[in-house]
């Protein structure tokens, strides 16, 4: 009798942990074991001991290609009142990022004021795991930045924006786990849970630690659910897509510029180009994700009105 197919790659395949919406279902499973990592990743990441936490209401996940348009963060306060968002950027995304991380802290922020007659508000951290270089000349762990002056004077500290570096970390693998940090035992779990070549590695680094043990079992029995690797096949179909529409566009741009003789023509080309590509995108959004226009026009990088025009047009 043949087995059960599975889209399981293999019986001890393990999700992408990188992957932002993965990332976010370990640490939200509203269970005794997803707080404890999450608690424990925390900690780490801040370099000290929090004693409990609960999450905060967040957008859910979505189960369609679309998801890679969303926003995947985790949303926590602590037992002292500060709030922390924790995401994972699994790629560049080519924006200015200390842009975005500034503006959505200085949000989390605001959003902790509490109201009344004194500037009252506790501390706000924006966590994010990049498994990328955030900048070209800073390849440390983790760079932690705050409001300064020019001679290094802080302010009140309440706005905190953390990046941790998983390209940097994951270079220490192999190093005997009893010499590893916390944070560096988490890096190195988030780099290589999902690579069978370093299981064992990986096994060793979750028993030293109790909140990366509990997200390996959750890691585990996620992986055993087909509808996971489904939502994990279907994203990477659709950055694929995606990047190979941008890439057509961009050559089909550059080739009516030169065609023009024009340099002018390149870069109106690809906009061009860009820009009925994102609209396109934006429309199946909506049409067969349900998403509302703005979110849609603002997700894919499209025009709202020429958004908004199209869907008038498909509805004529």
């Amino acid at each position: 009798m043949n087995e059960k197919q599975t889209l399981r790659p293999s019986p001890t395949a393990i999700l992408n942990p990188r992957l932002d919406v993965n990332f976010k279902t370990l640490f939200t499973q509203g269970t005794k074991e997803s707080d404890t990592a999450l608690q424990s990743f925390i900690s780490a990441a801040l370099g000290r001991k929090i004693k409990s936490l609960k999450l905060d209401p967040n957008e859910p996940a979505v189960d369609t290609p679309s998801q890679m348009q969303m926003s995947f963060d985790v949303a926590v306060t602590f037992d002292d009142g500060e709030k922390a968002s924790i995401e994972m950027q699994g790629r560049d995304r080519e924006y200015d990022y200390a842009a975005r991380s500034e503006v959505q802290a200085a949000r989390l922020l605001n959003n902790n004021a509490k109201k009344g007659g004194k500037w009252q508000a506790n501390k706000v951290y924006q966590i994010s795991v990049l498994n990328f270089h955030f900048k070209n000349g800073d390849k440390s762990e983790m760079a932690w930045y705050t409001m300064k002056d020019g001679k290094g004077n802080g302010l009140a500290d309440r706005l905190n924006v953390i990046f941790i570096d998983l390209l940097t970390i994951k270079r220490l693998v192999g190093t005997p786990v009893e010499s590893l940090t916390p944070l560096q035992k988490w890096g190195l779990f988030f780099s290589y849970a999902d690579d069978e070549s370093k299981t064992e590695y990986v096994r060793q680094i979750a028993k030293s630690e109790e909140g990366i043990m509990e997200a390996d079992r959750i890691a585990q029995r996620m992986s055993e659910e087909d509808a996971n690797w489904f939502r994990q096949n279907s994203i990477d179909i659709a950055r694929r897509d995606r990047n190979a529409e941008l890439s057509a566009v961009r050559e089909k741009g550059m080739k009516k510029g030169l065609e023009e003789g024009r340099a002018k023509g390149i870069a109106e080309g690809i906009a061009l180009g860009a820009q009925e590509k994102a609209v396109e995108a934006a429309l199946v959004a909506v049409k067969e994700f349900g998403a509302s226009p703005e979110i849609a026009a603002e997700k894919m990088g499209a025009p709202l009105d020429k958004v908004l025009e199209a869907l008038a047009v498909a509805s004529a």
